[in-house]
């Protein structure tokens, strides 16, 4: 290591004053240096100092220090926490310029985590790192408990894992109450009734069914069989657990091209604004070159989120793209701001599968660049997750009917009904999904023995 920590400390001072002085705002700053194998842990664990215990974390672990110690992987420079303060990893094995571009990306993230509306309007950063090591505790004293114990634990985490993305994908979302639904519906039917008496010849509108659950399409299944199935208060506050942590990382999961091109744009930038000497100056370019590299088969969310933000500078100045990091997410900032141009700079293409073999459908020209920017947008994100919804329960015996939006995207057979096992574990009654298969609607039946099959 050819520093020291007080070298450390003085860049950073360094790179806050610049980060300020070109208008970042962010959270108080904690950096921790840590090793290789401490970040193999971290990422493990998502960078949390404190997780409640999952098997699945140690797959993840073991898998990672695998392909590391075959040089199969590269582990990340930093790891940052949506928290206040804001807390980083640095590994020590990095080389002093690694550290400083790692330190000028961390403030971007800082800012980007301060200011953008999804981030604001989810989970509290001041109360992080406490509600993620609450939950540890719980879920550990739940294990501990010789009336419960770690393998009942283990089996409701399992499943609450399999759907635990079956969630809202509306960040924030104040949930109305059940009389409050009843209500507003009764409400609109009232109003649609009137206008059918006014203006003829209007279909006249059926009248509500206001005894059904849920009264409308319920995303969140989690919530869903928490209010609703035959759990005990345990494995109701397991579940519920599981769900507030997956709305932690779903702000997360919405701006990665944004989140990851925002932190990459001010490293380059500060890092330019820091007259670096020259052996660090051609070192900063490789370096940040390897960072927005274009990847082989898929792309480099760095490389996308960096292009597309110093686009957008050039072309409409610095108060725009700082506008643009609080109110857009991946989706909206691809079909806004990803151009016919940088299309064609970055060499862009859409592909199809056809038998065995994939083929090109659309290339970055003047009549495919649009469905290549649309099938961008609607796959980043949450858009990556199949869109499940409750439509319907039996009152008499309690089956679960969920519906697969279809957006042309079929489901893998395999994972749909491997994760209906789980729900039925969670619901103990049958539970039907709807979707599509071959062009044909289907129904996947798994009954409450876990047998599945097919309508």
């Amino acid at each position: 290591m050819d520093y020291t920590i007080r070298d450390l400390e003085r860049w950073s001072e360094r790179i806050e004053d610049v980060a300020r002085d070109v208008g970042l705002d962010f959270y108080d700053q904690e950096f921790e240096i840590i090793n290789y194998r401490d970040m193999i842990a971290y990422e493990a664990y998502v960078g949390m100092p404190s997780r409640y215990p999952h098997w699945s974390f140690g797959k993840a672990y073991e898998k990672t220090r695998t392909l590391y110690k075959f040089n199969l992987t590269g582990l990340p420079y930093e790891m940052v926490i949506n928290s206040n303060p804001c807390l980083a990893y640095l590994m020590n094995e990095n080389t002093l310029l690694i550290q400083i571009l790692t330190i000028a990306h961390v403030y971007g993230h800082n800012d980007f985590f301060k200011n953008n509306r999804l981030f604001r309007e989810g989970i509290c950063a001041d109360y992080t790192i406490g509600m993620f090591k609450t939950h540890a505790d719980i879920i550990r004293s739940y294990a501990n408990d010789p009336s419960i114990g770690y393998e009942s634990v283990e089996g409701v985490i399992d499943s609450a894992h399999a759907i635990k993305i079956q969630t809202s994908r509306v960040v924030g979302e104040k949930r109305l109450s059940y009389e409050t639904m009843k209500r507003n519906i009764l409400e609109d039917y009232k109003k649609k009734s009137e206008r059918y008496n006014i203006l003829e010849p209007y279909t006249k509108p059926e009248p509500p069914k206001i005894d059904k659950v849920p009264l409308e399409p319920e995303e969140d299944l989690l919530y869903f069989i928490i209010e609703y199935g035959d759990l005990k208060e345990w494995e109701k506050n397991v579940l519920e657990i599981v769900r507030k942590e997956t709305q932690y990382f779903i702000p997360q999961i919405e701006t990665k091209i944004m989140n990851e091109g925002w932190a990459s744009y001010w490293h380059y930038n500060i890092l330019k604004k820091l007259e670096l000497p020259e052996y660090l100056n051609m070192e900063f370019i490789k370096r940040h070159n390897d960072v927005i590299a274009q990847w082989s088969g898929s792309l480099n969310p760095y490389f996308l989120g960096f292009k597309v933000f110093e686009d957008i500078h050039k072309r409409y100045g610095k108060d725009k793209i700082f506008e643009v990091r609080s109110i857009e997410r991946d989706e909206s900032f691809i079909r806004r701001y990803l151009t016919e141009e940088l299309c064609m700079e970055l060499n862009l293409f859409s592909y199809v599968k056809q038998g065995k073999n994939y083929v090109i459908e659309d290339i970055s020209d003047e009549a495919g660049w649009k469905n290549i920017r649309n099938i961008l947008a609607s796959s980043c994100g949450m858009g990556m997750v199949p869109y499940i919804r409750v439509i319907d329960m039996s009152r008499k015996d309690k089956t679960l009917i969920l519906e697969h939006v279809y957006d042309g995207r079929e489901l893998n057979m395999d994972y749909a009904e491997s994760t209906l096992k789980h729900i039925v574990d969670l619901w103990g009654h049958t539970v039907i999904l709807k979707t599509k298969l071959g062009g044909r609607e289907i129904k996947i039946v798994c009954d409450e023995y876990r047998k599945i099959s097919h309508i």
